[in-house]
């Protein structure tokens, strides 16, 4: 995308490309019209007036925003543009429809998640509503930093159970093992009998070997986001 001059312009640029109506950022945000008119368009925001607009709109890039540099909208971890299915846009939402989204349970998979997942009396906090995530059957928190910078600390998961018969090797995958449960990158072990369980940041993370008997649940990562709400 061009590098466009002025932060000002470059929202412009973003409520054209997503659709959005000026009315409704005004409302969203707090901004005044009157400083998108005029002499005050070439004018800069201040600090506070774009952290809400980053705020309002977390799909919206800040590099983009304030010194035009990448893309205009955050990608995923698979590089699906966020989107939100009841009505096109690339925000993502919330329901509290069960019947609209994907549910999102407000727990650490690295924690308590199979208090969840084992469990026929916990409720979701929400349903996540977003488009590129159909496969997933359930959303929840990430803590740790092994997996950065694709998965970051406080980031949210979207995640789909599947049996070891369905690992593609090279790909991100949340387990549970006996003891532990972990979210790595799995390939092949010279062993038949493991997996090896490789992190992204390398550089404070080694990599391990678990016996496949050990391994209780799998899911396929299907992405991550930031946490929106």
């Amino acid at each position: 995308m061009e590098n466009i001059s002025t932060i000002k312009d470059r929202i412009l640029t973003f409520l054209e490309s997503e659709g959005i109506k000026k009315a409704d950022f005004y409302s969203t945000t707090g901004i005044s019209d009157s400083n998108f008119k005029g002499k005050n368009l070439s004018s800069q925001l201040g600090g506070d007036a774009i952290v809400k607009v980053l705020t309002s709109y977390p799909n919206l890039s800040a590099d983009w925003l304030l010194v035009g540099a990448g893309s205009m909208l955050k990608d995923d971890l698979n590089g699906i543009q966020m989107a939100d299915e009841t009505n096109g846009s690339t925000l993502p939402t919330t329901s509290m429809n069960p019947s609209i989204g994907t549910p999102y349970y407000d727990v650490d998979f690295i924690g308590g998640f199979d208090e969840v997942f084992n469990s026929q009396v916990n409720i979701p906090a929400t349903n996540i509503v977003i488009r590129g995530f159909e496969k997933a059957s359930l959303w929840c928190n990430v803590t740790g930093h092994s997996m950065e910078p694709k998965i970051n600390h406080g980031d949210i998961i979207a995640l789909r159970q599947c049996t070891l018969n369905d690992i593609q090797y090279g790909e991100i995958y949340a387990v549970v093992l006996d003891t532990i449960r972990t979210i790595k990158i799995l390939r092949r072990s010279p062993d038949p009998g493991k997996l090896r369980f490789i992190p992204i940041n390398t550089e404070d993370y080694d990599e391990q070997e678990f016996d496949k008997s050990r391994i209780v649940n799998v899911f396929e990562v299907i992405g991550s986001i930031s946490k929106f709400f």
